[in-house]
């Protein structure tokens, strides 16, 4: 892919519908995104590189409103990098805690289909 990308394109790599983009971009997760001659959204790699980042944060469980902290605070600059962390480590936790519970509860499967194994 050249550096500029077609809406196409973004869906193809990152996985998310073109409804999504487009609800990133109209609520401020995104960086603003060019449009060519015909209308069409151009996205460069810096779009790409933030929808990455996006798409980890949301499917591990971050709410939009967090997302746009996180973004707003990214582009008040350098300054929030403390913040930034922060929000990612109270993040990060709340991620890890879940992670302990679906293995508690994996390991309750486990348990009751080796007991039903056993049973044969």
């Amino acid at each position: 892919m050249g550096t500029e990308l077609t809406m196409q394109d973004v869906v193809a790599s990152t996985g998310m519908s073109a409804d999504t983009l487009r609800y990133y971009e109209r609520v401020g997760l995104l960086p603003p995104v060019d449009r060519g001659t015909n209308g069409h959204r151009r996205y460069g790699p810096q779009h790409l590189e933030s929808l990455q980042f996006l798409n980890c944060l949301r499917a591990a469980g971050m709410s939009i409103a967090d997302m746009r902290r996180f973004v707003d605070m990214q582009r008040a600059g350098a300054g929030t990098a403390i913040d930034r962390a922060a929000l990612l480590r109270r993040h990060r936790a709340e991620v890890a805690a879940r992670v302990a519970a679906l293995q508690d509860h994996l390991a309750l499967i486990d348990r009751k289909i080796a007991f039903f194994e056993s049973d044969d």
